[in-house]
């Protein structure tokens, strides 16, 4: 590690601890050539997530794209963000730990389903009519029966 001072290429750890956000170590390190003291992070490379389509083409998961349908489904609906947020977290976590970094849509989608059965029925419904492409009455009665 190269001190951001003077350059030099070698340095000691003072102090090592978790991150506040638990995704880093934080590194509070001293230049042995001028003592300044200076904070590094280390964090594990991650492979970038994949959603294989049902077409077959592949687009780079969206965070952003999945949490704005949860905001849809959850709308006017007791669910705070906090609770959305945790949930895309939760399947992150669940697909890095499983070294799955390309994951078909439908996949992805029955992840989402089966977290937010628990967090809000009604929600669930809202994502399930434009996940399962329901186009008429029947679909939804279906899904309602096999929830109840």
């Amino acid at each position: 590690m190269r001190c951001p001072f003077c350059g030099h290429s070698e340095t000691k750890v003072v102090d090592s601890r978790d991150s506040d956000s638990q995704d880093a170590i934080r590194r509070r390190r001293e230049c042995l050539e001028c003592a300044k003291r200076f904070t590094t992070y280390e964090r594990r490379e991650e492979m970038p997530l994949v959603v294989v389509k049902k077409d077959g083409s592949t687009e780079p998961f969206d965070r952003g794209k999945l949490l704005r349908g949860l905001v849809v489904a959850t709308a006017k609906r007791p669910v705070p963000p906090s609770v959305l947020e945790g949930l895309i977290d939760d399947i992150e976590s669940e697909l890095h730990n499983a070294m799955q970094y390309e994951i078909p849509a439908k996949q992805l989608g029955d992840m989402v389903l089966r977290r937010l059965l628990e967090i809000d029925k009604v929600a669930y419904i809202r994502f399930a009519s434009v996940y399962k492409e329901f186009n008429d009455l029947d679909g939804f009665t279906a899904e309602l029966k096999r929830l109840g």
